[in-house]
């Protein structure tokens, strides 16, 4: 059983990354783990692997850091001989997260919506990922669970592979969440009416062009005639 309840865990879009950086570094440079303040801000800040780029001072590392702490899902660290205190992530405790699943969600909170390839790829480089099915098991679980932690997104324009966010902060990519908002509201409606609209703009739009053009006298440039007159400048263009 789930020891957790999601519907009071909401974090802002920082406390996102820097937990989401928390994990990072935990697995990918462990010698200067825990963090302190100073590398929380260098994390959350570079400028690879994050989605969007962001400057975090001293003073909004340390909000989120601690907004994290508040939740249970960071621990600060005082040990001896150190003259600065450190912070670890407690989200594989708290949240009840195999290490699969915490790189997988570490990867959706730094970057935004991803699909199962770019997931597998990018988050290896925390922990290795073997194949696609790993990573499709492990989205299917944090999606089933009582309070989902993910869920799926359709595709992105041009791709035909959904998309998986997270839901500790649906706003933390709010380019993101935009799109989705028209895509769920289906503004665009079905290919067939989407192809309606924009020939009907188009029409629209060559009438005005015809309108301008036989009111300055050129003749109508869209008629076989009218090609005929405008032949040279179009090959000049």
């Amino acid at each position: 059983m789930i020891g957790y309840t999601l519907g009071m865990i909401s974090l802002t879009p920082d406390e996102c990354r820097v937990l989401g950086v928390l994990v990072e570094k935990e697995l990918t440079t462990p010698e200067q783990y825990p963090l302190t303040l100073n590398a929380i801000v260098n994390g959350s800040s570079q400028k690879s692997n994050r989605e969007p780029v962001v400057s975090f001072d001293e003073g909004r590392a340390y909000e989120a850091v601690e907004g994290l702490r508040g939740k249970g899902l960071a621990v600060r660290v005082d040990t001896a001989g150190s003259r600065v205190p450190k912070y670890r992530h407690n989200a594989t405790a708290k949240l009840q997260l195999s290490r699969y699943e915490l790189v997988i969600l570490a990867e959706l909170l730094l970057r935004g919506p991803q699909t199962m390839g770019e997931l597998r790829g990018r988050a290896s480089r925390m922990h290795h990922l073997e194949s696609l099915e790993i990573v499709e098991e492990m989205l299917k679980k944090m999606m089933g669970r009582d309070e989902p932690l993910v869920r799926e997104l359709g595709a992105s324009p041009g791709s035909r592979s959904e998309r998986y966010m997270q839901l500790l902060c649906p706003d933390a990519h709010p380019e993101e969440a935009g799109v989705e908002a028209r895509e769920s509201a289906g503004s665009g409606g079905s290919l067939s009416e989407r192809m309606e609209k924009l020939e009907g703009a188009m029409a629209k739009l060559r009438e005005v062009v015809r309108r301008m053009s036989v009111s300055l006298g050129e003749g109508d440039p869209f008629s076989a005639e009218g090609d005929g007159e405008t032949g040279g400048a179009e090959k000049e263009e």
